[in-house]
């Protein structure tokens, strides 16, 4: 009987095009599921398991959030090149996986982001880097779940981002404050302002921006973060 249900759930699914009172003809589905469906998300995490060993086996870490890929590496400061050669080849065996299991890789997508002192940063690889057919270069922030970690480690993309976000919605509040009550007017502070400062501040923990500029020491690159999408 469970069988039965899958097999019902997966098999023969048709799909159209429709533009106003027009409608293409149907084609049937041969892969995937019904986008929207419970069952979706888990069908996709069990499918593409077998990513996690391909990663680790090129001796890195790897998170996976629904259709994101986060591979993480460190190094010594080096060891930088090398560390970049094994996780472009690493991208590459990511891509290859996808293409024989009826995906593909958005090389447009990626992004790659070094983690290290701004001190060190002078010690990074500078050339573009090549992602299946497509050159990029490595970017000083990218977004992590609605965090905006810094190339730096210096958090100041995400208190920016949120600073600013925290004041377009005191403009807004400001424009109707005359129409509300004092009671009203806390409970849309705390709903739309609030909401926004105490989202990811945990990863603020320990972390300041200086006023003057460190002399460096012996720190080690920082970890290499790589979303693949």
């Amino acid at each position: 009987m469970t069988w039965m249900w899958f097999c019902s759930y997966l098999l023969d699914h048709f799909q159209y095009v429709r533009v106003r009172t027009d409608l293409s003809p149907a084609s049937l589905m041969r892969f995937g599921v019904p986008q929207g469906s419970v069952l979706g998300p888990i069908l996709f995490l069990l499918y593409t398991a077998d990513v996690v060993k391909l990663v680790q086996s090129y001796g890195f870490s790897v998170h996976l959030y629904a259709d994101d890929i986060q591979v993480y590496g460190f190094c010594l400061p080096s060891s930088v090149d090398q560390l970049q050669m094994h996780m472009l080849a690493c991208v590459d065996a990511v891509a290859n996986w996808m293409s024989s299991n009826q995906l593909q890789l958005n090389a447009i997508k990626t992004e790659f982001l070094w983690c290290t002192p701004a001190q060190r940063h002078s010690e990074l690889p500078a050339a573009p880097l090549q992602v299946c057919s497509d050159h990029m270069t490595p970017s000083t922030a990218v977004r992590d779940l609605g965090i905006y970690p810094d190339s730096d480690v210096s958090m100041r993309s995400q208190v920016s981002r949120t600073v600013s976000a925290c004041f377009g919605v005191l403009r807004q509040l400001c424009s109707i404050r005359r129409s509300l009550s004092h009671s009203v007017f806390q409970s849309l502070v705390a709903a739309l302002e609030l909401t926004k400062l105490n989202f990811g501040n945990a990863t603020l923990t320990n972390t300041a921006i200086p006023a003057k500029s460190s002399t460096g020491g012996n720190e080690c690159s920082g970890p290499t973060h790589l979303p693949v999408q």
